[in-house]
């Protein structure tokens, strides 16, 4: 099976299992191509590892982040979460899926670094899916990752956090 069909073919599951959004290949692409656009944004001045990340909302709106590197690295904040921070800065709290586009970046004919073609998947850590799980319902969310837009995974949050730690968990703390 062809990349691009694959692609298709995980985007149609997706659409499948999400029929309530309404969610296509044209959304897919769409979301892959912002996160490209926002990896362009990224400050990895250490790693040289550029993310990009876009997040759909349930009203319909698209937000984006990228990768802000820190000399001290307890303060770089990923891509997804500066994409979830700024949806939740302007009012969102209902969220469908998420796209993230990264790799390092390429060493270029002088020896320097620039942000060039993918080379491979950036799966979300595990802060980024643990903020997830703080707004996502982990059956319905769906985190694609990519290396171009027609060659890409799709995993639902709970694929990629199973026995996660929510709200539910401090039911009996909470009242």
């Amino acid at each position: 099976m062809t990349q691009t069909r694959h692609a298709q073919k995980a985007c149609a599951e997706m659409r499948g299992s999400m029929e309530q959004t309404q969610i296509d290949d044209a959304l897919c692409r769409r979301l892959i191509a912002a996160a490209l656009e926002a990896r362009k944004r990224s400050y990895a001045p250490y790693s040289h590892y550029h993310v990009g990340a876009a997040l759909w909302t349930q009203s319909g709106k698209l937000y984006t982040g990228c990768n802000i590197e820190n000399a001290a690295y307890t303060p770089t904040n990923c891509a997804e979460r500066t994409a979830f921070f700024t949806a939740v800065a302007a009012g969102e709290r209902q969220f469908l899926a998420i796209a993230i586009a990264g790799s390092p970046a390429e060493i270029d004919e002088n020896g320097g670094r620039k942000i060039g073609k993918l080379t491979q998947t950036a799966w979300p850590c595990g802060v980024c899916r643990q903020v997830m799980a703080e707004f996502c319902d982990p059956d319905s969310f769906f985190i694609v990752v990519a290396e171009s837009e027609s060659d890409y995974e799709i995993r639902t949050l709970r694929k990629l956090l199973p026995e996660g730690f929510g709200s539910e968990n401090l039911a009996d703390c909470i009242q």
